[in-house]
């Protein structure tokens, strides 16, 4: 009898004890355990509505959490701040498992990476491609960077890496060693697969010892319509091959060494040109110091016309920099401003006239595209004094500011009346 009730006993406890761990909370770590989903609730219970993550689920490369049926992971099931039920904003998701991308003090990083636009490039559910990402290969990459996607299709001289993939030279995220995302800062990302002890390397160099050269310099490392991949603007002694007009003979200690400084080794060529510097009376600063032309113009070649070292807007602002804020500010945008072709109104070396205006005076300047004399105007010229300042005429720049001004019509002030009356101050109401 009492080992009878000793059984009991026994049972009575095990089956409360049974009932305890069925309603106790789930052990910590468990994918239920935040919003105490039913057993085995989590992952499937999402599938019940969105089934078609049952076709996303059999896609090669599936994400970890979405495989083990963690949507909790990153969705909130009930309500969320943010878009698609994102349990945080959707740049700070991926750093709690993945972190950052961006090792500290990068010389370059991927701007969607910065921005934390994961998506932007990979799915967060799963893709046919490694990596989950959204496409196969470059065509992923020209998304974006179509016009560069256009350049490379349309070269007639192919770099075979760049056919293969955009990978092979950039680390999509983020570059430690070097700018443009390289893997390695030229020449040694270049010297990996052009061996500098092969005699054609040698040949194609003219003997030349360039391997401590920035490759670059010379050569489009996308593509080019120029053989040797050579940028689109050469200069033609290296068209030639004819280094020796501004370097040392090949094969001797001084080989890369200049034979003269600055503008002196420019001057034998382009003499026509410094004879017209000159013999102006205002000369561009850079044309004047020991680099001279060095500090607008790429000695070998270059993806710009005139062998600028980069397009006239990029290159100008590098050293005006108030004058590209202004225009970004303006509510009106100057043409020729707006699309950095900054010769269009200003010599790039020297002139008569101020600010190194390219020709002899704003009205002729401003004359090429604002045909002002075929309709009525305000009296403008040498003969027209202005009110606010007895020593000085009225010109173009007495009323508008060219690089832009929050005003309309690239005005001062206001001008539907603040602009009048700094000069006709007797009509102020």
């Amino acid at each position: 009898m009492a080992t009878t009730a000793r059984r009991l006993a026994l049972g009575l406890l095990l089956g409360l004890l049974a009932s305890a761990a069925a309603a106790a909370p789930p052990a910590k770590g468990d994918p239920n355990a935040k919003f105490k989903l039913k057993p085995g609730a989590s992952g499937k219970l999402c599938l019940e509505c969105h089934t078609g993550f049952q076709d996303t689920l059999k896609l090669p490369f599936v994400h970890t959490p979405v495989k083990a049926g963690d949507c909790a992971d990153c969705h909130d099931p009930h309500a969320s701040e943010h878009g698609k039920l994102l349990e945080e904003e959707p740049e700070r998701i991926c750093a709690k498992c993945h972190g950052s991308m961006v090792p500290d003090k990068a010389k370059s990083a991927h701007a969607p990476v910065l921005q934390g636009k994961c998506v932007q490039c990979h799915d967060p559910h799963a893709s046919p491609q490694k990596a989950m990402l959204k496409s196969a290969g470059s065509a992923l990459c020209f998304t974006c960077h179509q016009e560069l996607g256009t350049a490379i299709q349309a070269a007639t001289h192919k770099h075979i890496p760049v056919d293969r993939s955009c990978l092979g030279c950039h680390d999509p995220h983020a570059s430690a060693p070097a700018r443009a995302l390289l893997k390695k800062a030229p020449p040694a990302l270049c010297l990996d697969c052009h061996k500098q002890d092969a005699p054609n390397f040698a040949r194609k160099h003219l003997g030349y010892p360039v391997t401590g050269a920035d490759c670059t310099s010379c050569h489009d490392p996308h593509g080019s319509a120029n053989n040797g991949i050579l940028w689109a603007s050469v200069h033609p002694p290296v068209i030639k091959g004819m280094c020796n007009q501004c370097h040392g003979a090949a094969g001797t200690p001084d080989a890369l060494k200049l034979k003269r400084a600055g503008a002196d080794l420019c001057r034998g060529c382009h003499s026509d040109t410094f004879n017209m510097i000159q013999s102006k009376n205002q000369v561009h600063w850079p044309v004047t110091d020991r680099k001279a032309c060095g500090n607008c113009h790429s000695p070998h070649a270059s993806r710009t016309a005139k062998l600028l070292a980069a397009p006239q807007g990029q290159l100008c602002g590098s050293c005006h920099q108030d004058a590209v804020k202004r225009q970004e500010t303006s509510l009106v945008k100057h043409p020729p401003v707006e699309s950095g072709d900054c010769v269009t109104c200003h010599d790039p070396h020297a002139s008569n006239a101020t600010p190194l205006l390219a020709g002899a005076d704003q009205f002729e300047v401003c004359g090429n595209c604002h045909d002002w004399k075929t309709h009525s105007t305000h009296p403008i010229g040498d003969k027209v004094v202005d009110q606010r300042n007895k020593n000085l005429t009225l010109d173009c720049s007495s009323c508008h500011r060219t690089h832009g001004t929050p005003k309309a019509h690239l005005a001062h002030f206001d001008p539907k009346q603040d602009l009048c009356v700094q000069c006709h101050a007797d009509l102020t109401r």
